[in-house]
């Protein structure tokens, strides 16, 4: 059977383009992050949006090297036209702003292993128990206070976990009373 040219979906909610091809998603943020890096220049969406690039949504930019978290930042509720936009403006800024990391330098371009995290909007939930660490990522919000953890990451198995991750990025104490989100995301690499 013929590879089909569109990305397929996984059993874990991931998309991935056929074998040897990369998700225009994926392609386009390395191009973003490619083109800003070397020239300092914020490229343009391309002309014909696939039709992930024509929702909107929040999305997640995570770039690795040698397996190693070299930046990731995103947006849990979309603040652009369209995925294309959301994801230009991510990769920038997880190439050059996150603040764990120096920004990228071309030397590192060829070592990048990127993702590109198309999340659903947020839904509350009214406890733990509607929470699955490797099916939905979670926000924790605390009056203005709120933050964010993406699901199915590398040593985050439960839901205490990534609340308590999210407690910790977001300054929210152990025992400040907080509200629950869930989203789920489509992953592509």
């Amino acid at each position: 059977m013929a590879k089909k040219k569109d990305a397929q979906k996984t059993e874990k909610n991931e998309a991935v383009a056929p074998a040897g091809a990369m998700s225009p998603l994926v392609a386009l943020a390395h191009k973003t992050i490619e083109e800003y890096v070397k020239h300092g220049e914020v490229i343009e969406p391309p002309k014909e949006l696939t039709t992930e690039m024509k929702d909107k949504a929040g999305v997640f930019v995570s770039i690795h090297e040698h397996n190693d978290l070299r930046g990731c930042i995103g947006t849990f509720e979309p603040e652009h036209q369209n995925v294309a936009l959301e994801i230009i403006h991510n990769a920038i800024l997880a190439s050059t702003e996150d603040p764990r990391f120096l920004p990228i330098r071309e030397d590192e371009l060829p070592l990048l292993d990127i993702s590109v995290d198309v999340l659903t909007r947020p839904e509350a939930v009214k406890g733990i128990a509607e929470l699955d660490a490797k099916k939905y990522g979670v926000i924790v919000g605390c009056g203005y206070r709120r933050s964010l953890l993406l699901p199915d990451l590398e040593g985050v198995e439960t839901p205490e976990e990534q609340i308590n991750i999210c407690r910790m990025k977001g300054g929210i104490g152990e025992k400040e009373p907080v509200k629950l989100y869930r989203f789920e995301v489509k992953r592509y690499h």
